[in-house]
């Protein structure tokens, strides 16, 4: 029977507080006390107890990214389940939830929901849960996707970049939401709709801003009027994905104190990179929506720090070379995607020292609100008893510099590379066991694909 395990760290990150102690595991990867300093002597003695001390080195819940897309089946050469999850191990990121789309086929259907689970069966190395997806016609397979286990649903009100996940109008919405009404269930939006951006024929699409005037904020804002405009007439949870604009920001403060069940999630690419700063051709940059400018972003960070926005994920939407056309530079051909799911904490580290937060704030921001959203916040998200025992063990003081050989993402493309950002994973701990080592992996994946949760009191 393997032993329990003891974690000791001068620094563990409980209740928004630092601890120095320990936290004793069971061999079914669940907490069973979180010791102090003076509590911890009597089981060092214990011949059934692993002792894993890291001294000074913080210890604190891993985190939860609930928007990556993994691609498998169907993409297996944009992403797949081992690369994906590696990349989540060697970055301290111990629970994703795997998008709907761009997988083929996508998760629109149970039978389809079987194949992405046979797909990942055996492949990951941290524990994988999963959307569904909402488009046209699939209104009569949502709640057997609800039974099957997926965490809720995503829908695109404009394109999707995609054939097979085609995007739904506002009767179409209205028709999911009457099934989803009272079902404990989230609806998330790509919050988009089609609107009067334009470039003209004569700009040059290998600049950055070519590529910006096609998609205006005003896309943005008339899609969170009509979500908002629904959840005020549905009893149904709505989840708006990687905010962009701040001008949508005043919307959203008011549906909020209306007590409309709404939710919304910004992205590390809109926290940290401004558009003035995007090279010509430099198509590792584009995505959906797009990158704004500085005035932007500093106000994305003060909806942060008061509250407004919810959480932080990585919107990790990677995809091949030539689908980046990374030789010819054309934003306007390229796929819109950025990956970044190996780099969440380092990103969001470096970004919060440099904005008036704290260390405690990435659990808020990157642990327990993306818990929450997909009902994983009673055993996801918190060092507490009773709860999976998920760690990422890090130095805040070590700066990694963000190099192709280091990344485990299938395609090294990303807008970091080059980067110095703050905050080195030492450790990856998933339900107890040790996944990621100081720049290895130990042992064959053993993450778990996540059904059936349980939601309460989730909003």
């Amino acid at each position: 029977m393997e032993p329990n395990k003891l974690f000791i760290s001068e620094n563990i990150i409980v209740d928004n507080k630092f601890l120095n102690g320990g936290i004793l595991v069971n061999n079914a990867g669940k907490i069973t006390k979180v010791l102090r300093h003076h509590e911890i002597a009597p089981y060092k003695k214990c011949q059934n107890v692993e002792i894993i001390d890291v001294g000074t080195h913080v210890i604190m819940p891993g985190i939860v990214d609930s928007h990556v897309h993994v691609n498998e089946p169907g993409r297996t050469d944009w992403e797949g389940y081992e690369t994906a999850t590696r990349a989540a191990a060697a970055g301290g990121v111990t629970t994703i939830v795997d998008m709907p789309l761009n997988s083929i086929p996508p998760t629109t259907t149970l039978h389809n929901f079987k194949q992405k689970l046979k797909a990942a069966q055996g492949k990951v190395y941290v524990d994988v849960a999963f959307w569904g997806g909402v488009i046209p016609g699939n209104q009569d397979d949502l709640m057997d996707l609800i039974n099957a286990g997926v965490v809720g649903f995503k829908c695109f009100m404009c394109e999707s970049g995609v054939e097979e996940f085609p995007c739904v109008n506002k009767e179409q919405i209205e028709v999911a939401m009457k099934i989803l009404e009272n079902t404990d269930s989230v609806l998330a939006f790509h919050a988009e709709l089609d609107g009067n951006g334009s470039a003209a024929s004569n700009d040059d699409s290998c600049q950055y801003s070519t590529f910006l005037r096609t998609r205006p904020a005003s896309m943005e804002i008339n899609a969170i009027k009509l979500i908002i405009e629904l959840a005020r007439n549905y009893n149904v949870r709505v989840h708006i994905v990687h905010l962009s604009t701040a001008d949508a920001l005043p919307i959203i403060a008011e549906a909020k104190k209306d007590g409309v069940k709404l939710t919304v999630e910004t992205c590390h690419h809109y926290l940290s990179i401004k558009n003035e700063d995007i090279p010509e051709k430099a198509t590792q940059f584009k995505c959906t929506p797009p990158i704004r400018d500085l005035t932007n972003l500093n106000l994305l960070w003060q909806a942060i720090k008061n509250g407004l926005l919810d959480m932080v994920v990585s919107d990790h939407s990677p995809c091949t070379s030539d689908l980046k056309c990374l030789e010819s530079g054309n934003f306007m051909q390229a796929w819109g995607g950025i990956s970044s799911l190996q780099f969440d904490l380092s990103l969001f580290w470096t970004q919060v020292k440099q904005h008036g937060l704290s260390i405690f704030d990435i659990n808020k921001y990157m642990t327990y609100m993306p818990a929450k959203l997909v009902g994983l916040h009673n055993v996801k998200g918190q060092i507490a008893t009773n709860y999976d025992a998920d760690f990422v063990i890090w130095d805040p003081h070590s700066i990694i510099h963000v190099e192709p050989e280091m990344i485990q993402h299938k395609n090294k493309i990303t807008p970091y590379l080059g980067k110095n950002l703050y905050g080195k994973v030492l450790k990856t701990v998933v339900r107890g066991h040790v996944v990621y080592d100081n720049e290895k992996f130990v042992n064959k994946p053993n993450g778990k694909l996540i059904q059936n949760v349980i939601k309460d009191e989730i909003i």
